[in-house]
């Protein structure tokens, strides 16, 4: 699905060029929304068999949602006062009927094409569900809906997000961008992005490090959620069954005793040979948890790595950043871990490929 992950892109560099150009050289840029565009694209394309303006009312209204159900009140969401009528809690009920209703429609129109011939590369996600759907007796619309929902939410928003810390933290360390791309420009040679497959993905080793770092300083998923399905002693502390433990990623991500002294230091040599090459992890892998871990680790991770390096790599090669003066750093938590007002990047020309 690589080259799928290519072709979305294509259209967010024709637009980033053309902006460069009509300002002169270099361009202000805020990236959030872009690359929401660009994720979502991939998703549509990949998981669902369509584009991105077919799907484009799913992810404003997901967007919608996951606005409305973001708050700082951790508290509130984890006890029985989410239930209170509230007008917040009205707007998500109302917004979670419309996202169903939205791909109910998608599933639908899927349906109606079933037994149409198709390539190999129309094959999707939404077909694997449905299928799985109808050999089960107990499955239902809500089965249908709540997997769509997981891939469209899980699988572009957090890899958007994701990409956006990447830049900023490369616009933040010219050394380090000017390593990644020196190695892109050498895997890919005088192909540019188009030569970009799953083998020259595995070749790129600079910008997986880039990426693993910037997983570790600013993780999507906040908290790893585990029940306790029996009285378990941890370290001393009796939990019973039936108990929530909510373990924040943020805090093993920045332990000073696994990371080093400088624990919030951008480092991406702290991967120099894998997400398990400093000494202490070794000993705890669950102080990385950037996808989970155990039985519920992400099934996506390598669909997200994969799409992560493809993008920033085409990024990489057509264009170099600096940090704008007008960016705010402010990350927060919105589900999801996501900068509150957006990062701003002075965007310009680099050596590389014109699509």
């Amino acid at each position: 699905m690589v080259e799928l992950m290519v072709d979305s892109a294509i259209p967010l560099l024709r637009s980033w060029q053309e902006r460069v150009e009509l300002a002169g050289g270099t361009a202000e840029i805020n990236i959030d929304e872009d690359l929401r565009r660009y994720s979502a694209d991939v998703i549509s394309r990949t998981c669902f068999g369509s584009n991105y303006a077919r799907g484009k009312e799913i992810f404003q209204k997901l967007r919608a949602l996951q606005n409305a159900v973001a708050t700082p009140n951790l508290f509130a969401e984890i006890t029985v006062l989410r239930c209170i009528p509230t007008k917040r809690a009205r707007e998500v009920q109302s917004l979670n009927r419309e996202v169903n209703a939205l791909i109910l429609r998608a599933v639908k129109e899927e349906e109606d094409r079933e037994g149409e011939p198709r390539r190999p590369t129309q094959r999707n996600l939404l077909q694997a569900i449905l299928r799985s759907a109808s050999e089960s007796l107990e499955c239902s619309d809500r089965f249908v809906v709540d997997n769509c929902k997981n891939i469209y939410f899980a699988g572009h928003e957090t890899t958007a997000v994701a990409a956006s810390w990447c830049l900023m933290l490369l616009a933040l360390h010219p050394e380090w961008q000017a390593r990644a791309r020196a190695e892109v420009v050498e895997v890919c040679g005088g192909g540019g992005g188009r030569s970009l497959d799953a083998n020259s993905l595995q070749k790129i080793k600079i910008l997986t490090m880039v990426i693993q770092e910037t997983l570790r300083l600013y993780p999507p998923g906040a908290f790893v959620a585990r029940e306790a399905l029996r009285d378990v002693d941890l370290a001393g502390v009796r939990v019973p069954a039936g108990v929530n433990i909510y373990v924040p990623v943020s805090v093993l991500h920045h332990g000073a005793a696994t990371w080093g002294p400088e624990p919030h230091r951008f480092d991406p040599d702290r991967f120099a040979r894998g997400s398990s090459s400093t000494t202490t992890s070794r000993r705890l892998p669950h102080t990385y948890l950037p996808f989970g871990a155990g039985p519920r680790t992400c099934l996506g991770q390598n669909f997200a790595m994969a799409e992560l390096k493809v993008v920033l790599s085409l990024l990489l090669l057509q264009f170099a950043f600096d940090l704008s003066p007008a960016y705010c750093h402010s990350p927060c938590m919105r589900l999801i871990v996501e900068p509150e007002h957006g990062v701003k990047l002075l965007v310009k020309k680099a050596h590389g490929v014109n699509y």
